[in-house]
Formats: structure tokens, sequence, C-alpha cells
């Protein structure tokens, strides 16, 4: 038997390694520190980018929507026009 033991001496196991890289081990998006991975940061990145255009394609194609974009272009137009109206005067002058 200590001839069996002295062999297995040096390698390791599942059972032998940490928790963390075990290879059925749950993946929690953490280190042993507590430290988020790169992969778990750039999922949740990801998914808020994603909540984000759902919710602005969502807001575009309500009535309520429209009417705030419809009031936005309306502004820009408007600032637009003072402006080249301000330029006028000022070579005039």
């Amino acid at each position: 038997m200590a001839s069996q033991d002295a062999s297995s001496e040096g390698t390791e196991t599942a059972t032998d390694l940490p928790s963390s890289t075990a290879p059925n081990a749950p993946e929690t998006g953490y280190t042993a520190d507590g430290v988020p991975t790169f992969d778990s940061v750039r999922e949740k990145i990801e998914n808020r980018y994603g909540t984000s255009l759902g919710s602005v394609e969502l807001a575009s194609e309500t009535p309520e929507g429209r009417s705030v974009e419809e009031q936005y272009e309306a502004r820009q137009q408007a600032a637009a026009d003072r402006l080249e109206q301000i330029r006028r005067s000022m070579h005039e002058g």
C-alpha cells in the first residue's frame, strides 16, 4: 500500500482541487476574493444595454413617445431658425 500512496503523490484529482476550479462548480460570477469576473461584468453590461435599447424602441412606438420626438424636432428646428436669423443680423450690421 505504501508504494501506491507514493505513486499517487504529486498528482491532483478533482477532489484535491480547490472548489473554484472544480469541473462542476457552479459559476457565481465572482472570484474567491469576492471580485466580479470579467465575464460577469460583461454580461451585466450587455443585459443593461439590451434593456436600454428595448426601452427606447418601446417608447418611440407609443403616442407619448412620438409626441416627445416631435416636440424635440420642433425645438431643434426653432433653434436652427433662430441661429440663422442671428447670423443674418450680424452680417447686415
